[in-house]
């Protein structure tokens, strides 16, 4: 039996857009999901932004206050898309409200955040699921098999590469996300959570890790109004940049496996870069985000002038079945997301977690402190 399940989205930037296009496509992609997400309500503190998703979308109700949500009888699950230092909050808020929540990376502002959240979650009985949407991909799905299933022989190294420029114009507004007391850290939350996440659900967990940080753009022009995105200002009153520009990291693994992590949000000429080599005493795989569907892999007895073939993923990789017939048809961003509001809704009619759960934000949120610590005191830190 189908049962509806009153949804709402809390911050209607881009990413909540995102999340509102993956309720609606959820059921055509997974027919046989048990649960049918019902838009009830929005919220953004920008006059005029829940009105207009109130009317493209088809919410119920629209609010300038997030609280009105966590009010909300009809409401069951949220999605919370809202600015990093609001995370905390408001996951809190809806956890204690009995509200299932899926909540965009990094969980707040440091790790202290993350576990808050998840305790709460833990404490309701509630499911939580978090943003960490490249794990999604039908390629890197088919990549941790391969890892797991010995074809490469044991993992050596890694190196895990997130670049983009989408802070790369000196022209970018001074928004929330250059301050730390509104975004916390930089590229490390934005852009190493998910190297982070990557890395652990590929190769296990990171024992140690070594950072060095920096900022490459020091001041930015105030925006005069309301943002989104990565808005451009000009004229505007300077003001410093107080989180990092880019972050390269050495990691060790619990396995002996060696790893380098290195993310940058000023990369010019770099267009969401992203990608990772993992390579085994017996081969290699490689995956770029921008050939979401394409695996290279180096496998056999050859080992030196070892070839690498290029791989195109199908129907019996991750998810790609819910969405493409037959391998190297193409799938996109969005339909990753597609597949995480899929594990959110089915981790809530099952009662079980699927997907990037909240211990997940909790154990990427203390690397990226470590990252912090170890960019500061210039010394390997440990992680429990």
């Amino acid at each position: 039996m189908v049962r509806t399940l009153g949804v709402a989205v809390v911050g209607f930037g881009w990413m909540g857009r995102v999340h509102t296009q993956a309720y609606a496509r959820v059921p055509h992609h997974f027919p046989g999901l048990s649960l049918r997400p019902e838009l009830v309500a929005v919220a953004d503190e920008v006059p005029g932004r829940a009105e207009e998703a109130a009317a493209q979308y088809g919410f119920a109700a629209a609010h300038r206050d997030w609280r009105e949500v966590a009010a909300d009888p009809r409401v069951q699950a949220v999605s919370i898309a809202a600015p990093n230092f609001l995370h905390r909050e408001i996951g809190l808020a809806m956890a204690e409200a009995g509200k299932h929540i899926w909540i965009e990376k990094p969980v707040g502002l440091t790790a202290e955040d993350a576990r808050a959240v998840s305790d709460a979650v833990t404490k309701a009985g509630v499911q939580g699921t978090v943003g960490f949407n490249y794990r999604n991909a039908p390629a890197v799905a088919a990549a941790r098999e391969l890892i797991a299933s010995g074809e490469i022989g044991t993992v050596t190294h890694v190196r895990i590469r997130l670049f983009s420029d989408y802070a790369a114009h000196p022209e970018g507004a001074l928004t929330w996300r250059y301050e730390r007391e509104r975004g916390g850290s930089g590229v490390l939350g934005d852009l190493a959570s998910h190297g982070v996440d990557l890395a652990r659900f590929l190769l296990g967990e990171i024992a140690a890790l070594t950072a060095d940080t920096a900022i490459f753009l020091p001041r930015r022009a105030r925006p005069t109004g309301a943002t989104a995105g990565h808005t451009r200002a000009t004229g505007g009153a300077l003001g410093p940049v107080e989180n990092e520009d880019y972050v390269n990291c050495l990691l060790r693994f619990a396995s002996g496996a060696r790893g380098v992590l290195e993310a940058c949000r000023v990369s010019v000429g770099e267009q969401n870069n992203y990608g990772f080599e993992v390579h085994g005493t017996k081969g290699a795989v490689f995956w770029d985000f921008r050939r979401m569907g394409e695996l290279g892999v180096s496998r056999g007895t050859s080992y030196q002038d070892q070839p690498v073939s290029t791989v195109y993923v199908g129907p019996g990789d991750g998810e790609y079945a819910a969405f493409q017939p037959g391998s190297a048809n193409s799938m996109g961003y969005d339909d990753l997301k597609v597949i995480e509001a899929h594990h959110f809704l089915r981790s809530i009619a099952e009662n079980t977690p699927y997907g990037a759960t909240l211990a997940d934000a909790v154990h990427s949120a203390a690397a990226l402190d470590a990252m912090s610590r170890s960019a500061e005191q210039g010394a390997w830190v440990p992680l429990a």
